[in-house]
């Protein structure tokens, strides 16, 4: 699951069942009512001549088939289909552990099934099947208890605080385990990352108890930029690492574990018995490609331009006044970061939808979930889109939007 819209996307319709649900206050006109919010965001989306970026599961089949459009300058489509994972899928597999520095990768259609695969593998080998983690981390917020239910693991939470936890917790931590998952960057916390040193200092402290790292790199490609880096190097500090395709490289879908080439045997294993041993997934794949090609170039440019926006969105709230406006991180570690203001949810995100309509700026294109009373916070991604936009234009746009705002009371 899920890039930065996309999971707006989801809160907004789980706002929305909340709103029609008995009892909720929402009465009957609760569900059309956020039916017609949701096509208002859609026309608004599609309409704006200017955003700081277009998600790719937010567009029209017509433009993402247009992905595609040079597929020749990325695979002979003159060989052979793929067949339950030969052909193009191994030649992704091969360049992923490249790009990783590992022994070997698989193609799994779904990151929840790598990571599922990847640490039921680790808790044969080790005998332990605790998997320490961050109490926000995907799994334990985004998949439905899928490790203890479906894969007969044990998820523990080292940490709830909004940061990775630190070595000095992982040695503390009071009952063993066999695997450590880091989420890099943590997203539910604010796209967080730890500096290289502490980063470093945990898996080593992982270690010392005799486990094994594993790393939730859903978005490992943007890190680089923060820790200094290459990908193998940040790669090479765990026993194994998940990526996705469809989150930093906007590709359709699918995800890659890498890692010893043994693991990844059996993880090919486990992929049939889970059901990820697809007949054909050439689209997805060709579009893992190309945004290996395109996007994996582009993503330090991201980050670094994230981090004009975000001060340009700092200081465009101060001067517009609006009381407790916050950035956060305040210097973003990826082109992802929060941005939080003191409204509730509707207000903030009827100011975006109006700005949109009327001006054909969408500054704020994902939803914004409640934070606390009267508090809200939404993602903002910046992407090639968002290069378009100088520091003066994104201070303009903050303007326009907080005149859309009430009174601060």
């Amino acid at each position: 699951m899920s890039e930065t819209a996309e999971q707006g996307e989801d809160r907004a319709a789980r706002d929305g069942e909340r709103a029609a649900a008995p009892g909720s206050g929402g009465g009957a006109g609760g569900a059309p009512s956020e039916q017609r919010r949701r096509e208002r965001r859609t026309a608004a989306y599609r309409g704006a001549r200017r955003l700081l970026a277009r998600a790719g599961h937010r567009a029209t089949l017509r433009e993402r088939l247009a992905v595609l459009d040079d597929a020749a300058r990325l695979y002979d489509l003159d060989a052979s289909v793929d067949v339950y994972g030969n052909g193009i899928v191994e030649a992704l597999e091969e360049r992923v552990a490249g790009l990783l520095g590992t022994e070997a990768a698989a193609y799994f259609p779904t990151g929840t099934m790598a990571q599922q695969v990847a640490l039921r593998c680790w808790a044969a080998r080790t005998g332990n099947p605790t998997v320490a983690l961050h109490a926000l981390s995907h799994p334990e917020v985004h998949e439905r208890n899928a490790f203890s239910t479906v894969s007969g693991l044990r998820p523990v939470r080292v940490t709830d605080q909004p940061r990775l936890p630190t070595a000095q917790e992982i040695r503390d931590f009071e009952e063993p385990f066999g695997a450590l998952m880091l989420e890099l960057p943590l997203r539910e916390a604010g796209f967080v990352l730890p500096t290289w040193e502490e980063l470093s200092a945990v898996v080593e402290a992982a270690r010392e108890r005799d486990a094994v790292v594993h790393f939730d790199g859903a978005r490992l490609w943007e890190c680089t930029p923060h820790f200094g880096r290459p990908l193998a190097e940040i790669a090479g500090l765990a026993d194994s690492v998940y990526v996705s395709f469809y989150k930093s490289l906007d590709g359709y879908s699918g995800a890659a574990l890498a890692g010893p080439r043994t693991l990844v045997e059996e993880a090919k294993a486990w992929r049939h018995r889970y059901g990820g041993l697809i007949v054909q997934q050439f689209p997805a794949v060709l579009s893992a490609l190309a945004g290996l090609e395109r996007e994996l170039p582009q993503l330090p440019e991201y980050v670094a331009h994230a981090r004009v926006v975000a001060a340009a969105l700092r200081e465009g709230f101060a001067a517009a006044g609006v009381p407790w406006g916050r950035v956060h991180p305040e210097e973003p570690h990826t082109h992802d970061f929060q941005v939080w203001l003191p409204y509730d949810p509707e207000v903030l995100e009827d100011a975006a939808l109006a700005q949109a309509e009327d001006t054909g700026t969408y500054l704020f294109t994902g939803a914004w979930a409640r934070g606390g009373p009267g508090v809200s916070w939404t993602e903002v991604s910046v992407r090639s889109a968002g290069l378009e936009w100088t520091a003066d234009e994104v201070r303009t746009a903050v303007r326009d939007f907080a005149a859309r705002l009430p009174a601060a009371g």
